[in-house]
């Protein structure tokens, strides 16, 4: 395909609102079940409104702006008001701790801060001391202090009044596309985060990288929940503002079922974990209906399954299997379909591995997913399945202008304007990352197949090398043991041992429910946690599962554990576990697991 060579992110946006600026572009609820929104033409207006203000505040070309906040609009309006005058964005996880909300704002030498609102402008009070450069923090949402450091976002937008047009103009003109547009900060899974430099090209090429290898158009809708703090959203709203496809925000990670209802999109993206949730209550909803309701589930998961089986292997659909497969649909497909708005074409799953039964079973039931993968320092995209050329368990061929290949040792490198500049302020990082002639570095390996697709097996640093000399990738496995409705979370461990064991966490609603059916009685998660019938029960789903594994691949020994989040540090913001801080947290149990050994 060919690019288009923008010479800014404002540009494309600009591009955007000629084309379509009587469109509707973006819309947010206004309490529950009813939006308001902005067509191009207005947010275009309001992009300009945000540039201006800011320059009123003596932002500079080059200067670092924070966003601590959720996404909602007003994220995706300051990331362009912050660019188009040449400044750099630097988005924060509103689930952030005040001391990991200190480093990237000390860090990436911020002057001015957007926040959500008072839970968030509350970390940036207790750390105040500590951030000199700050100038002003905007305050979205809440209830504004009588403080001349902060600001309303209404007051915030009148500080541009006094400034002209030709004078905006003038710093957009000045933005070329190799300056920086935004830091996104990794999320420190294995030491401190590193902000990834992502260039205006970086983003307008992977943008336009992304449009081609999707089915994106005009009049499409997208409905956005992931952090925007994270660039695979970013990525998604860049893609979505070069289409003029509009996109609705939901109002928290709560409330998506209600919110998705409403915004019946036309595509979505989420990260596993999501599909997994789905996929976990629908097994439980039709297992706890039983009799005559689980035999027309589990026929109609048949049905479904056969017809897959023809997509994939791009096979005709026989006349008698149609017809059952429309009854299945009508019966038990219609219900998961209207879950997610009952216009949804596709979807994206990306920032971690997809089990292939799960995007099985939404495929059976009519949704496709569309696994693919990238990461902060390719700003978010290399590869994606396509929605006519589609494989489970493969993140699909790279997307047009992105070399992929494999080292010696089997990682996964890629050449291309997607790849990121640099490390903030961490040039060794760097040059570990990004060899002289181009090719990055992913710690992902794999292996490419006919046609170009890209299958992950592991990641290096995850690698588990056992006593017996086996090389052991543990995500596949703990994405098998992780469609057991009983268990949340899994952490193999294994590494210089001569078995696997697993610290596991239990499903909060469906093993509850388990434990009521049997009489178990309990007052607390820790209860659950410590009961014998419980940890017989586990220790009967892991085995069940394992059973698809080769004999030095199955979990001898368990120990269920308390959930892992981001409060008691084990979870990033972008709920990957933090394994090395597990493993040392839970070393004595880990031990006793292997005291036979």
């Amino acid at each position: 395909m060919e690019f288009v060579n923008y010479s800014n992110i404002y540009a494309m946006l600009t591009e955007t609102v000629d084309r379509y600026g009587e469109s509707s572009a973006y819309r947010w609820f206004k309490e529950p079940g009813l939006t308001d929104s902005v067509t191009w033409n207005q947010f275009y207006g309001q992009v300009r409104q945000v540039g201006k203000s800011l320059m009123a505040l003596g932002v500079e070309k080059g200067d670092k702006v924070s966003i601590l906040s959720y996404s909602r609009y007003q994220w995706v309006l300051c990331d362009m008001g912050i660019t188009s005058i040449g400044s750099v964005t630097v988005g924060i996880y509103q689930s952030n701790l005040p001391k990991d909300v200190l480093y990237i704002v000390d860090h990436s030498d911020a002057v001015v801060i957007f926040a959500e609102d008072n839970a968030q402008l509350d970390k940036l009070m207790g750390i105040r001391a500590e951030i000199p450069e700050i100038r002003k923090v905007i305050l979205f949402a809440g209830d504004v202090p009588t403080d001349d450091w902060v600001i309303s976002f209404e007051d915030f937008l009148a500080l541009g009044k006094d400034v002209t047009d030709a004078d905006f103009d003038s710093r957009t003109d000045a933005v070329t596309p190799s300056d920086p547009a935004g830091i996104v900060y990794t999320s420190g899974t294995t030491g401190i985060p590193k902000g990834a430099v992502l260039t205006h090209d970086n983003i307008t090429f992977t943008a336009q990288s992304v449009k081609g290898s999707s089915n994106l158009y005009e009049g499409d809708e997208a409905f956005l929940f992931l952090p925007l703090a994270h660039v695979f959203a970013r990525i998604c709203v860049y893609a979505s503002l070069l289409t003029g496809c509009a996109t609705t925000f939901t109002r928290s990670m709560e409330t998506i079922v209600e919110d998705i209802g409403v915004a019946r999109p036309h595509w979505f993206a989420s990260v596993p974990r999501i599909y997994e949730k789905v996929y976990s209550k629908v097994i439980s909803g039709a297992e706890a209906k039983g009799g005559a309701a689980l035999k027309i589930f589990r026929w109609a998961c048949q049905v479904g399954e056969a017809v897959s089986d023809c997509k994939l292997n791009k096979q005709p659909i026989s006349l008698g299997l149609g017809i059952k497969y429309a009854l299945a649909t009508k019966l038990v497909f219609s219900k998961v379909q209207a879950a997610l708005g009952g216009r949804v074409k596709w979807c994206i799953s990306g920032a971690a591995p997809l089990n292939p039964s799960i995007a099985k079973f939404f495929h059976a039931a009519g949704i496709l997913i569309l696994e693919g993968i990238g990461m902060t320092e390719n700003t978010s995209f290399t590869n994606v399945n396509r929605h006519d050329n589609y494989r489970f368990g493969w993140v699909g061929p790279p997307g047009p202008g992105i070399e992929q290949k494999t080292a010696d040792d089997g990682e996964v490198m890629y050449r291309g304007r997607n790849v990121m500049k640099e490390y903030y302020k961490m040039p060794e990082k760097t040059a570990e990352t990004i060899t002289p002639d181009g090719w990055q570095y992913t710690g992902d390996l794999g292996e490419i197949g006919n046609e170009n697709f890209l299958k992950i097996t592991g990641r290096k640093k995850d690698l588990i090398i056992t006593a017996g000399g086996k090389n052991i990738a543990p995500s596949a496995i703990e994405g098998v043991i992780a469609t057991s409705k009983y268990i949340n979370q899994i952490c193999i461990i294994g590494d210089k041992r001569n078995f696997l064991s697993a610290l596991v966490t239990l499903d909060p609603v469906n093993v509850p429910a388990w434990a009521q059916a049997q009489g178990i009685s309990f007052n607390s998660p820790e209860e659950l946690i410590a009961n014998d019938k419980v940890q017989a029960m586990i220790e009967n789903e892991v085995a069940e599962k394992n059973k698809a594994f080769a004999r030095f691949e199955k979990i001898k020994k368990i120990t269920i554990v308390p959930e892992f989040t981001i409060e008691n540090g084990l979870l990033t913001p972008t709920l990957k576990l933090k394994k090395n801080v597990a493993i040392a947290q839970y070393e004595e149990a880990i031990n006793a697991m292997y005291t036979d050994d």
